[in-house]
């Protein structure tokens, strides 16, 4: 504060003086209102710099003015409000129509206007419904045959896990049968189904195979992709595969998002009649095989029966998009052998780029994910590329029953998986300052230290 200059003339204490010459009493009035003016003055100044520098804590109850601000700041901090999960109203809703079911074999009808109805009851939950997905997962329920099948379904769980929490969705984990019949390579059908009806305020649900894991823990489905012409289904595959080639590896069944709504709920109701709870279910393996040469067994499977309607309706195309740009999930024997040159790669990048090598908490971590795509616009999609795999799938390798393709020693699947499970584990360990330093070793990890992985300061 500027300390204000003490006047010279005593005429100068006021604009106002003129002559000296006064009664008495009106001198004594006049001093005694000037100290007065000056305490009132100084208690003024002193009261507003103490307002400036005094957070305020205390707001008139009912204040319109400070509930707007409350609430504008509150959009502005949290994106997505918080959803409120102990909030049930007593309304009617489709959970309490006796003749809801479950089971795959029961038909649902007017699910869009049953899960809208939903979310209106529920309004927390309806900002962000958009982009809520579910991840549902699973094995059998009893132990494994192979040694160390059930420590590898575990990491496999462990990494989708990691995945789920990273991003915000949730995720399901069944090791039931849902439909006694529906086992195998089709009991996923049942599960996605109840995972539907248990989860209304999510639009996607996403299948993730046992046997398939992330190895790109950063990266987050392009659901914006999707949503462009309304595909309802997403999986990995090439158009021309089924169409020209016809053949039984087009696409795979192991991993698809689907969209919650009743399009969805009809065709499962149509895939699923192919599957071992139908009467007709014998008939189909063999029509499958007449049509795609290249499949090895005479049943009818999942993959066989989705390939199958499309190649008989191209109009599924419009709702069905076959994700090719991207290792929506990719095959294994192709990937592992790459991830020794994609993390020589990115080490690269974080050395030339101190933002992506700075530490940061777990909760932020798809930011980070943002800051690396501008480097990795070289490094192409699929087959070839130094990008991370999205999701590195075992197809054939059957850690569980260790009843694996004859094409490959079980040695080289197990120690596969070691190796993709490390190296999407150093993308987790890296936030909590570890790493593993042998991607074959599960059991040694090193401290992290800062800068890592440079050694110099920037």
């Amino acid at each position: 504060m500027i300390t204000p200059e003490v006047p010279q003339n005593k005429s100068q204490y006021s604009p106002m003086a003129k002559s000296s010459v006064r009664n008495k009493p009106f001198s004594c009035f006049s001093d005694g209102f000037l100290y007065l003016g000056g305490a009132l003055l100084a208690f003024l100044l002193v009261w507003s710099l103490w307002s400036y520098t005094v957070p305020h804590t205390f707001e008139p109850r009912g204040s319109t003015k400070s509930a707007t601000n409350d609430a504008r700041t509150q959009q502005c901090v949290q994106e997505n409000p918080a959803v409120n999960l102990g909030y049930d109203p007593p309304d009617q809703t489709f959970y309490d129509d006796q003749e809801l079911s479950y089971s795959i074999e029961r038909p649902m009808k007017n699910w869009d206007e049953k899960r809208k109805e939903w979310l209106k009851r529920h309004p927390s939950f309806a900002p962000g419904a958009r982009d809520r997905v579910v991840l549902v997962t699973g094995s059998q329920s009893k132990p494994c045959k192979n040694p160390i099948g059930d420590h590898l379904l575990l990491r496999f769980f462990k990494n989708k896990v990691d995945y789920c929490r990273i991003h915000g969705y949730d995720i399901f984990y069944n090791n039931v049968l849902l439909h006694p019949k529906m086992s195998s390579y089709w009991a996923k059908l049942p599960v996605v189904k109840a995972a539907m009806l248990a989860h209304p305020e999510a639009e996607w649900i996403w299948w993730v195979d046992s046997d398939a894991m992330f190895t790109d823990m950063e990266y987050k489905l392009p659901l914006r992709r999707y949503d462009y012409r309304n595909h309802n289904l997403v999986v990995h595959g090439w158009e021309k595969l089924i169409y020209k080639e016809k053949s039984w590896t087009a696409l795979n069944a192991g991993v698809f998002l689907i969209r919650n709504c009743q399009w969805s709920m009809d065709f499962m109701e149509k895939w699923s009649s192919m599957g071992p709870m139908s009467s007709e279910y014998k008939k189909w393996g063999p029509i499958q095989r007449s049509v795609f040469k290249d499949k090895l067994f005479p049943e009818s499977d999942d993959q066989s029966g989705l390939i199958y309607m499309l190649y008989q309706d191209k109009g599924l195309m419009d709702k069905i998009y076959l994700e090719g740009e991207y290792y929506f999930e990719g095959y294994w024997a192709d990937i592992v052998p790459t991830y020794d040159n994609i993390t020589e790669k990115y080490t690269e990048l974080e050395k030339e780029d101190g933002k992506l090598r700075r530490r940061h908490a777990e909760k932020v971590s798809e930011q980070y994910g943002v800051f690396r795509e501008p480097h990795l616009k070289e490094a192409g999609n699929g087959k070839g590329s130094w990008r991370r795999p999205f999701i590195t799938h075992f197809t054939g390798c059957q850690p569980c029953s260790g009843d694996h393709n004859q094409i490959y020693h079980g040695e080289t699947c197990w120690n596969g998986m070691v190796k993709a499970l490390n190296f999407a584990d150093n993308q987790v360990l890296r936030k909590y300052g570890f790493v593993h330093p042998d991607l074959l070793d599960s059991g040694t990890v090193t401290e992290t230290p800062f800068d890592y992985p440079d050694d110099g300061p920037w």
